[in-house]
C-alpha cells in the first residue's frame, strides 16, 4: 500500500485473518494454549517476512506459516500438550427456541469435533482449510505445498474417513 507504514499495511492485510489462523492452529495443535503460542509465532514470522511475500493473496500465505509453525512445534515433543479437541472448544448451538433441538445440535457438534480430531493430520488439515476456512483447492495446495490433485484426493479421503467413523459410531450406538 503506497504511502502507508509497513505496520499499518501488515495490520490491514494480515490481521483480518487472525481468527482463521487460530482456528487452523487449534485443530492442528489440539491444544488452545499451544494454538495461541503458534499463532503468536506465526504472526511474528509473517510480520518479519511481510515485505518478501509473493502474490497478493495473504490468507493462504498466512495459513502456510501457521501450518509450518504447528509442524515445528509438533517436532518438539517436550513442548506439545495435547488435549481432546472437544474438551476446550466453544460450544456450537442453535439459537432456536427448541431446547431439545439445541441439545441435539450441541451434542452433534461435539461429536463432529471429536471425530475430526481423530483424523490423521494430512487429512484433517485439508478438511479444516476447505470446510471451515473456505479456502479454494488452489489455496490449500499453496498452504500445504502439494499439488491440487493431492489436495483433492486428501479431501476426498478425509470426507470418507469422517463418514466411516461417524457411521461406525452410529452403529455402535444402535447395539
Amino acid at each position: 500500500m503506497p504511502g502507508v507504514s509497513p505496520e499499518r499495511s501488515f495490520a490491514a492485510t494480515v490481521l483480518p485473518h487472525l481468527d482463521a489462523a487460530y482456528n487452523l492452529a487449534r485443530w492442528l495443535c489440539r491444544s488452545p494454549v499451544d494454538a495461541e503460542d503458534v499463532v503468536q509465532d506465526a504472526m511474528l514470522r509473517a510480520y518479519r517476512s511481510f515485505d518478501q511475500r509473493r502474490g497478493d493473496e495473504v490468507r493462504p500465505w498466512l495459513m502456510r506459516i501457521v501450518r509450518n509453525c504447528c509442524h515445528d512445534r509438533a517436532a518438539q515433543p517436550h513442548r506439545r500438550r495435547e488435549a481432546p479437541l472437544g474438551a476446550h472448544a466453544p460450544e456450537l448451538v442453535f439459537d432456536g427456541p427448541d431446547a431439545e433441538a439445541q441439545a441435539v445440535r450441541a451434542s452433534d457438534a461435539r461429536r463432529l469435533r471429536a471425530t475430526i480430531a481423530t483424523l490423521p493430520d494430512e487429512f484433517r488439515e485439508v478438511l479444516i482449510l476447505r470446510e471451515m476456512e473456505d479456502l479454494s483447492y488452489r489455496e490449500i495446495a499453496e498452504v500445504v505445498a502439494v499439488p491440487i490433485g493431492t489436495v483433492m484426493s486428501r479431501l476426498a479421503r478425509a470426507r470418507a474417513l469422517l463418514k466411516d467413523k461417524w457411521m461406525a459410531e452410529d452403529n455402535r450406538g444402535l447395539r
